[in-house]
């Protein structure tokens, strides 16, 4: 667990990337998007947890449709800033089976998480399998997925806030900030 100090200091030193006013608008544009998509689908969302609470929490709400909610646990990071090996805490629930799902997670960074998600899932005998995620973060490499949604595109720094966390901390906060150093 970070101190309370450090958090703060680690706050204090960051740049606004998003304010939570453009959060806010890109959640309700992101809502209409995928209304539009799978309203007639009643599809299993699942949201990646811990970084996808928040962002499902002020989702779910907004979509226009009937829908199934569970979740998956998995991590490349734990408290980290750099992604390692992946750790699976939830599979995938067995009811994928013959349903149409919807990936909920806080940011496409490499893509190596939502691709083991969605093959899991697919495995598991999914009909289909679509994502979106918050942001989408600017790496300039070839990733291997592509989020079928996206919110906001972040540069290729360490980004925090609105679900994103900074060595465990700051998940709570409405905007999006990214450290000086990357």
């Amino acid at each position: 667990m970070l101190a309370a100090e450090k958090a703060w200091e680690i706050y204090k030193a960051a740049d606004l990337v998003y304010s939570a006013q453009e959060v806010s608008d890109t959640v309700q544009r992101l809502a209409g998007e995928i209304s539009a998509q799978l309203a007639d689908k009643q599809p299993l969302v699942l949201g990646v947890m811990s970084g996808a609470t928040v962002f499902a929490g002020q989702l779910l709400p907004l979509l226009a449709f009937p829908l199934d909610f569970d979740y998956v646990q998995v991590s490349r990071y734990g408290d980290a800033i750099r992604g390692g090996q992946m750790v699976w805490k939830v599979p995938p629930p067995a009811n994928v089976k013959g349903r149409v799902v919807l990936v909920l997670d806080d940011i496409l960074d490499e893509g190596i998480t939502l691709a083991e998600i969605r093959a899991s899932v697919l495995e598991l005998g999914a009909t289909a399998c679509y994502s979106v995620v918050f942001a989408e973060k600017e790496t300039g490499r070839k990733k291997p997925i592509s989020a079928d949604f996206v919110g906001l595109r972040v540069p290729n720094r360490y980004v925090f806030g609105f679900g994103m966390d900074v060595h465990g901390a700051w998940r709570n906060l409405p905007a999006i900030y990214a450290l000086k150093d990357n």
